[in-house]
């Protein structure tokens, strides 16, 4: 049967998400290895997610200006910036961002795990390798994507406004007022927090269960690291068209 190796495939990604979920209870070390993970995979993420936001905002406002000056509606482009952010732009770029970033590493260090048989040693003095190892990184994703994903549209916004305030223009009282007219907290601000949260934990299965199943050498470390990216990368994006086709109705 053609499908049956993806099925299998499947059918384990999805034991091994429930195997994560029952592993992950509120003891003092995994609230230590928790912050620990923040740090490592949110924390050391800042400086990429910063530039990106910055870079973001001020390429969208210059496009976004230049198309609604066609309009006459430039008095729009904190409108456009906003909802292009909080929409789709934020969440996904600060997970791809993420993926890149983190969930490389995740799926790296895993891998090498496996190699230097560190999974059969906690297995042998009966620890549970995945709640040892990877349910703190899964919840260390699922809470620093949406602070990451705050700090990327911060970053984009206040990049915008200093782009079409100070440079093309536009009005400051007017780009304020505009972007909070346009922007609605629960259906814009709020959704791309949960969006952001799914596309966290998203990344981090997909990496942790690439690199806790990778062949027992440096290559097959370096083959999970590789998948790892692009197969979280394309699940962010089916789950972007997925959700914003759901929640976003107007």
């Amino acid at each position: 049967m053609a499908f049956a190796p993806a099925i299998r495939s499947l059918g384990r990604a999805g034991l091994f998400t429930l195997s994560v979920l029952r592993s992950s209870r509120p003891t003092k070390d995994f609230f230590a290895e928790l912050v620990r993970e923040i740090y490592k995979i949110g924390g050391r993420s800042l400086p990429i997610v910063a530039a990106g936001g910055a870079f973001v905002g001020l390429s969208v406002t210059l496009l976004g200006y230049r198309a609604l000056e066609t309009y006459g509606a430039t008095s729009q482009v904190s409108a456009l910036l906003g909802l292009g952010l909080y929409r789709e732009l934020g969440p996904v770029l600060t997970a791809l961002l993420f993926v890149g970033r983190a969930g490389s590493s995740i799926a790296a260090e895993l891998g090498l795990m496996r190699a230097t048989d560190q999974i059969k040693a906690l297995e042998l003095m009966a620890i549970d390798p995945i709640a040892k190892a990877v349910a703190p990184r899964f919840w260390a994703a699922v809470i620093s994507v949406p602070l990451l994903t705050g700090f990327f549209c911060s970053l984009a916004i206040t990049a915008g406004y200093l782009e079409a305030v100070h440079v093309i223009g536009v009005d400051s009282g007017t780009f304020w007022q505009t972007l909070k007219d346009s922007v609605d907290f629960a259906d814009d601000f709020c959704v791309a927090f949960i969006k952001a949260a799914i596309f966290g934990g998203t990344s981090a299965l997909v990496a942790a269960y690439v690199g806790f199943h990778a062949e027992p050498t440096i290559e097959g470390t370096s083959v999970a690291t590789t998948r790892a990216v692009v197969n979280a990368s394309l699940l962010v994006l089916m789950f972007n068209f997925v959700l914003s086709a759901l929640l976003f109705r107007s």
